[in-house]
């Protein structure tokens, strides 16, 4: 990653408890194609969950039945995730330098994580821990663009923060993932919604990484400006978030 990027990757554990209370979580129906990809359930499976973050998905796959270990390298993100998954185990490192034991994983899995991995490192070590036929899975929220207030919201972040969010993750295809090309990524995409407060929107808003490197007096100026743009198309106060999750899934041999 770039010195930006190490930054930003970073930037999280100072948000962590924002992060955990406001970022959205994913809907079944991706867990259902995780398991249709792989051709086997989760449940009972051996699964790795990388950058794991405070659990979000982490928790699901847990729920889902899954044997699960979660692999963090924050302090802030881990701190969090103990707090609120006692139960769940967590490891200290990332995807390009598993502390995993060779092929001992059936799912490797990463949500809204890869991005921040060097796929040349991180794809080996996938493979490496992953037992014959097992299954690594990359997803990512992103917003619907096709969402009228979505895509006008997105267009005002770039111009305000000079960087694309959106385009960001939706950008990410096989290619992206693993330029080397070893892996032969299926991919899916899975709408779904959520109601929330406009404070918990803003404040899911906030928890993102472009927000919390340009420090807080750019950050609450931006979201300040936000919320009197989104009060005229949600004067009730509540706002409809709408997702695309994007999957991208590759087995092993």
């Amino acid at each position: 990653m770039t010195a930006s990027c190490t930054t930003r990757a970073h930037s999280f554990n100072a948000a962590a408890a924002q992060y955990a209370a406001n970022r959205p979580s994913y809907p079944p129906a991706l867990f259902g194609a995780i398991e249709e990809l792989a051709d086997r359930p989760l449940a009972g499976a051996r699964v790795a969950d990388i950058g794991a973050g405070t659990g979000i998905a982490t928790a699901l796959l847990h729920a889902r039945g899954a044997d699960v270990i979660a692999v963090e390298p924050g302090d802030g993100m881990a701190a969090q995730f103990r707090g609120t998954h006692p139960d769940i185990p967590i490891v200290r490192g990332d995807g390009n330098t598993l502390p995993l034991t060779t092929a001992s994983i059936d799912f490797v899995t990463y949500a809204q994580a890869w991005h921040w991995t060097d796929p040349a490192r991180a794809v080996p070590e996938a493979l490496r821990v992953l037992r014959p036929g097992g299954a690594l899975a990359l997803w990512w929220n992103t917003d619907a663009l096709d969402v009228p207030w979505i895509s006008e919201a997105a267009d005002r972040t770039a111009r305000y923060f000079g960087v694309n969010v959106s385009a960001e993750k939706r950008n990410v295809n096989a290619h992206a993932a693993d330029p080397t090309g070893r892996l032969d990524f299926a991919r899916r995409e899975v709408r779904w919604s959520r109601r929330v407060p406009l404070d918990t929107h803003l404040a899911n808003i906030g928890s993102h990484s472009v927000f919390l490197v340009h420090g807080e007096e750019a950050t609450a100026a931006y979201l300040a400006e936000e919320r009197e743009h989104l009060l005229r198309t949600f004067p009730d106060g509540t706002v409809e978030e709408v997702y695309e999750v994007i999957l991208l899934l590759a087995t092993t041999p």
